[in-house]
C-alpha cells in the first residue's frame, strides 16, 4: 500500500480539489483507494457526500489500535473509501503531542490497512504542525500544488524545507502548477520561471477552470459531469505523473497525453 500526501502550508491553492480527482481516478483504474480528509475545513469529505463525523474523534483515530478500519465510509465509486473529516481534528495537533512516537502514529494507524487497499491519499491541512509532519513522515510521496505566484512558489520553498527536517526515508516530491490562468501574463511569466528552475515540476498543470468550481455545488469528481474538459484532462495527466512515480509497474492507468 502506498501513501501519498498532498499538500502546501497556503489554503485556496486547488489541493483538496487535486485530491479528490486524484482518488476518483486511482479507484477507476482498479486501485483500492483510501482518500483520508485530514483538513478540519472538510472539504473532500463534502465534496464525496461524506459526513463529517468520526465516532470518538481525533483521538480514536490517533490512540486506538483499528480505530481506521472501523471509521472508514464507502462512496458511490467502486475502490473509493472516505475516512471523513471531523471537528475535532482541529485539536489532532495536541493529541499528537500526547502520543508516543507523534510523527509516525499516522504512518502506524495506516500499516494494518496494506492487505485491504492498494493506494492512499491524504488531504493534509494547510499549515506547518504535528498533523503536517505526521502526513509527509507517512507518505512515499507528496504532491504540492502550485499557483505560478510568488507567494504560492515561496511556500514550495517552506513545504521542500519541512520535508529536508525529516528523518530518512524522505518522500519524493511532485510539485504540480494549479490553478493555472494562461491569459494572464504574471501567470505564464512564473510558469515558465518554475519550469526552468524544477525539472521535478510535474509535466500536467491544472488550469483555473469553471468545471473544478462546479464540483463544489454538484458534490462529485469533475470526471463524472465534465470528463471531456481540460481541466479533467490535465487531472488525468498528473494521475498517469504520479502513478508512475508511486506505483512502480502498474497497469492499466490511462497514459498522460504529449505536451501541447
Amino acid at each position: 500500500m502506498v501513501t501519498v500526501a498532498v499538500y502546501n502550508l497556503k489554503g485556496g491553492v486547488g489541493k483538496t480539489s487535486a485530491a479528490v480527482n486524484l482518488a476518483f481516478l486511482a479507484a477507476r483504474d482498479g486501485y483500492r483507494t483510501i482518500l483520508w480528509d485530514l483538513d478540519p475545513q472538510g472539504g473532500a469529505t463534502y465534496l464525496l457526500r461524506g459526513r463529517p463525523k468520526v465516532k470518538g474523534g481525533a483521538r480514536a483515530l490517533i490512540t486506538r489500535s483499528g480505530g481506521l478500519e472501523q471509521r472508514m465510509r464507502g462512496t458511490e465509486f467502486d475502490n473509493l473509501d472516505l475516512l471523513p473529516a471531523d471537528r475535532s481534528y482541529r485539536a489532532m495537533d495536541l493529541v499528537l503531542d500526547r502520543a508516543s512516537h507523534s510523527t509516525r502514529r499516522l504512518g502506524d494507524q495506516l500499516r494494518p490497512l496494506a492487505g485491504r487497499y492498494d493506494l492512499v491519499l491524504l488531504d493534509c491541512p494547510p499549515s506547518a504542525s504535528l498533523v503536517s509532519q505526521a502526513a509527509l513522515r507517512a507518505a512515499r510521496l507528496v504532491l504540492i500544488p502550485v499557483i505560478p505566484a510568488t507567494l504560492s512558489w515561496r511556500t514550495l520553498d517552506q513545504v521542500t524545507g519541512l520535508v529536508k527536517e525529516l528523518k530518512a526515508p524522505r518522500p519524493a516530491l511532485l510539485p504540480f502548477l494549479s490553478l493555472v490562468d494562461r491569459r494572464r501574463r504574471l501567470h505564464r511569466d512564473v510558469a515558465e520561471q518554475l519550469r526552468a528552475r524544477l525539472p521535478s515540476l510535474a509535466r500536467a498543470a491544472i488550469p483555473i477552470s469553471s468545471a473544478v468550481e462546479q464540483m463544489g455545488p454538484r458534490r462529485t469528481p469533475v470526471h463524472t459531469f465534465a470528463a471531456g474538459t481540460p481541466a479533467a484532462l490535465a487531472y488525468q495527466d498528473l494521475w498517469a505523473e504520479v502513478a508512475e512515480m508511486a506505483l512502480p509497474g502498474h497497469g492499466g492507468v490511462s497514459e498522460p497525453r504529449p505536451p501541447g
